[in-house]
């Protein structure tokens, strides 16, 4: 693909104009600011790309399987063709290695094709189907039939920590588009480039594909009010949103007082305990230290699976364990983060805990750049003091020391909801620990055995949610196939002529997907199988 960074929306196969506020991305390395202009959409344009979204709902919902697969490759295939290009300006915009934006590229190619062939397969629809009875007394049966359809056009906002995997192109757009729903996305302000070129090359997909051009639309924004104004839109019929607590509360907020509320899917926060128990610890201290070290300050602290609590246990060797964790923090490179925002909060929050403070980086720092940091406080003082919980957006992170059972489950039971919790320890650990695990089953959407949260892998198991107020809906996940769940309903035909019916619904199951018929799974018969 050839393409340039205009600086304008993207609405539809149009772009916007460049009469609206204008801002620009900044080199967090350095905290200057780096060209072009861009502009903000109107409200005009907004209720373009909305109109646009609205014109194609119905016409891309009936969308097929194999068309829809070959839409998903196509923008992998589009995202992969723009080269350096793409990964120089992502860098360029967020200080992030090469290799690591290489490394988000690949996996957000991967998870567009992982939706391709869910879609391509079918059975997702989760097809049911109950004959009539017209015998059975003393009312005969219907026949009832459901499966899953598209909502309707969705808004997903980028996040500013995964300029490639959450944002324009990411698990909402891919899980969005895979489920038959137009598109309109508000570029994240801190990497607009990165999103104009990701955005082109979706655009790019819907023309050579064929498809309606309202699919897709883009918005940049220097503010708010934007997107606070799509969210309001009577087109658009869902949201998804990863960022801030402060700002998913808000995107719900307004679409609860909306006179058709909607759903919006927002990932918010997270601190996703660890706990380390006296066993392993006992085998594998500066080992643990090590990794703990890694994960916490991967990508400057900046993922929302960063381990921000550590539970320890007050045994002989916790000692050498905070020890090493030390020494490594202080010997850690001074890095940016991601917005002049990011640091002034990292900075703040880090600030409060000063008298906490065991180990902190030592370095002169430039642009948006911070020190890593490690705390410790005691069990009793964790549970008196409600903002040791909350989370800290950077390379930070809190060891809490414990000499009891009781408190371990009392910090446990009152903590918010998490997106991970990771238990280092045995197998008999494990058995040992149960009522721990009980506890954490309620309040984590994924529980990890004798690794740390960083790493998401993307997959039909993930699950990459939690209770609020990791996320706005704890049934959801934001990562793997059954992300496409958000963005559908359930419809049900009753009493349908056999020829009126979607393919999924005939009885003699033309596109050969699993249903559930009469109470029983049915598997469709293939050679080979």
């Amino acid at each position: 693909m050839n393409v340039e960074i205009s600086g304008t929306s993207i609405i539809g196969f149009d772009r916007g104009s460049e009469s609206g506020d204008s801002f620009r991305a900044f080199d967090p390395r350095t905290g200057e600011s780096v060209g072009p202009d861009f502009f903000s959409a109107s409200v005009e344009e907004l209720n373009a790309a909305a109109q646009l979204a609205a014109d194609a709902r119905i016409s891309f919902g009936n969308v097929g399987g194999k068309k829809k697969a070959e839409f998903l490759r196509q923008i992998a295939a589009n995202l992969e063709s723009l080269g350096d290009l793409l990964i120089e300006r992502a860098t360029l915009e967020t200080a992030l290695p090469t290799a690591r934006i290489q490394s988000e590229r690949g996996r957000t190619c991967s998870q567009l094709r992982l939706f391709a062939d869910l879609v391509e397969e079918g059975s997702w629809v989760d097809a049911r189907i109950d004959h009539a009875d017209h015998g059975r007394k003393p009312i005969p049966k219907p026949d009832v039939r459901s499966m899953l359809r598209p909502i309707g056009p969705v808004a997903v906002f980028c996040a500013s920590n995964f300029p490639l995997a959450f944002s324009v192109a990411g698990g909402d757009t891919a899980s969005a588009l895979a489920a038959g729903c137009p598109v309109i996305v508000m570029a994240h302000p801190a990497h607009p480039g990165t999103a104009e070129l990701a955005g082109s090359a979706i655009r790019e997909a819907v023309k050579s594909c064929g498809l309606p051009e309202g699919v897709f639309s883009l918005l940049f924004s220097k503010g708010y009010d934007i997107g606070q104004a799509l969210v309001r839109h009577p087109r658009i019929k869902a949201v998804g949103f990863t960022g801030s607590r402060s700002g998913g509360r808000a995107l719900m907020e307004i679409a609860a007082a909306r006179p058709e509320p909607i759903p919006v899917y927002a990932e918010m926060s997270s601190v996703n305990p660890t706990f380390i128990l006296p066993s392993v610890l006992a085998e594998k201290a500066e080992e643990i230290a090590a990794g703990l070290h890694g994960s916490f300050t991967l990508g400057v602290g900046q993922f929302c699976t960063k381990p921000g609590l550590v539970f320890l246990p007050a045994s002989q060797h916790v000692e050498s364990f905070k020890n090493k964790l030390a020494e490594l923090t202080a010997a850690t490179a001074v890095s940016p983060l991601l917005t002049r925002g990011i640091k002034a909060h990292y900075e703040g929050a880090t600030k409060e805990r000063a008298d906490l403070r065991k180990a902190v980086a030592e370095a002169d720092s430039d642009g948006f750049a911070v020190k890593a940091e490690l705390f410790e406080t005691t069990a009793e003082s964790f549970l008196q003091d409600a903002k040791l919980g909350e989370e800290v957006f950077g390379p930070a992170t809190l060891l809490i020391t414990s000499g009891s059972r009781e408190h371990l489950l009392s910090i446990a039971s009152s903590m918010d909801g998490q997106l991970t919790a990771s238990i280092f320890g045995t197998e008999n650990d494990l058995k040992d620990n149960a009522d721990l695990i009980s506890i954490l089953e309620t309040k984590v959407g994924r529980l990890i055995f004798n690794a740390f949260p960083t790493g998401v892998e993307v997959c039909h198991a993930m699950v990459h949610g939690g209770p609020y107020p990791a996320t706005s809906d704890s049934r959801s996940t934001s990562v793997g196939t059954n992300a496409i769940n958000r963005f559908c309903r359930l419809i049900c035909y009753q009493g349908f002529p056999p020829h009126a019916l979607p393919d999924e619904l005939k009885d003699e199951n033309p596109l050969s997907i699993w249903r559930l018929v009469d109470g029983r799974i049915v598997v469709p018969s293939q050679p080979g199988l």
